[in-house]
């Protein structure tokens, strides 16, 4: 059976996780240069790219492909604004990464996968890997091919050891939690039935909430991005057949159709959420926002029942994720937070918020993903 965990637990409110010091290690980079080949390529058109902690001992062949947050473009103008960035060129990235969280390599810091092979995947793309349009606009030199790229880097680990895994998570933060879920069954099939293949989404949760002027502007959004990324035909079909394109980026919607294990970990006061998709500085132009969106505890009493209701509706929005027969499993806190597994103060340290009082909450997420085998 598996651990149906949905408990509201985190009673410490992190305010600013940039502040937090940070225990991790240093990863070099690998170009995937041979994916230019089939054009898979970042939006500037350079090569995707990876950085790759080989596992050892009992880890050697299990492997965590962790895939990297980063938003979203929706049009010409914020796809060039992000194609000189790291965000969409491996141009601009750095050479050296730090590893930490999930992906740390010392036990004390990651008990349960600290010598898997960890691969944290960059995100050049800007949808969630889901973009493939072939034609390349002169103009602007924009290439929109999420999805080869992510079909380019599976293949090269897969040629490098990852073909023989007995075990293989797909992981990612933020955007790229979102990419782990609707790439989920695809990553699946890239592997022998005798692999143990399960999905990870830390903060891909995104719900299709209004903003306070009553506007689903997130939806608005990804109706944009799924045009100019040509993201459609690489959004499952099980959902594009039954409602419009940009509704299938929305977790709750793809979902129940998903067959390989699913786990998720969110915040029900997903912090990005609620500064971009509930209060954006569009719909607060006075910054009446502000002060709450930085510290919630410098929140009004209105302004709490608002984020209240927020937290209501995307745990409505969890409605029906265990209807089916795939193992699933879900970690929900009450931290005003967004991506915690790759941070280690979130993830596991002494003086982390802890499950009963007990054990952070690494080890139950551990224990929840790995019921289902």
């Amino acid at each position: 059976m598996i651990k149906k965990t949905c408990q509201l637990l985190c009673v410490i409110l992190i305010s600013s996780l940039s502040v937090m010091k940070t225990d991790g290690f240093y990863v070099n980079i690998t170009y995937v240069k041979s994916a230019m080949d089939i054009g898979a390529v970042c939006l500037d058109g350079s090569p995707p790219a990876y950085h790759w902690d080989m596992g050892s001992g009992s880890g050697t062949n299990n492997w965590l492909v962790h895939i990297e947050g980063g938003g979203w473009c929706n049009n010409v103008f914020t796809c060039l604004a992000r194609s000189v960035t790291r965000l969409g060129s491996s141009n601009q990235m750095l050479e050296q990464v730090a590893f930490s969280g999930i992906l740390h390599n010392q036990a004390q810091y990651n008990p349960d996968f600290y010598n898997w092979n960890k691969i944290k995947v960059r995100y050049c793309d800007g949808a969630s890997f889901t973009g493939d349009v072939d034609k390349v606009n002169p103009k602007n030199n924009l290439h929109f091919r999420g999805a080869r790229i992510f079909r380019a880097v599976i293949e090269d680990l897969l040629a490098k050891g990852m073909n023989n895994s007995e075990n293989a998570i797909l992981s990612g933060c933020s955007a790229g939690g979102l990419a782990s879920i609707l790439h989920c069954d695809n990553f699946k099939s890239y592997f022998p039935t005798s692999t143990t293949v399960k999905c990870l989404s830390d903060a891909g949760y995104f719900i299709n909430s209004k903003d306070l002027f009553g506007q689903r502007r997130l939806e608005a959004f990804y109706d944009d991005v799924v045009n100019i990324h040509g993201s459609a035909k690489i959004l499952p079909s099980s959902c594009t057949s039954k409602m419009k394109y940009s509704l299938c980026f929305f977790p709750k919607n793809v979902v129940q159709e998903i067959e390989t294990p699913l786990f998720i970990i969110n915040a029900a006061y997903d912090s990005w959420q609620l500064k971009n998709a509930l209060a954006p500085g569009v719909v607060d132009p006075h910054g009446k926002w502000h002060h709450c969106k930085v510290d919630i505890e410098q929140c009004s009493s209105g302004q709490l029942e608002i984020i209240q209701e927020f937290r209501l509706e995307f745990l409505r929005a969890l409605d029906g994720f265990f209807g089916t027969s795939s193992p699933r499993g879900m970690f929900i806190n009450s931290c005003y937070a967004h991506c915690q597994t790759e941070i280690q103060e979130t993830w596991f340290m002494s003086d982390s918020p802890m499950l009963n009082n007990k054990v952070t909450w690494a080890r139950p997420v551990y224990s929840l993903i790995n019921e289902s085998k």
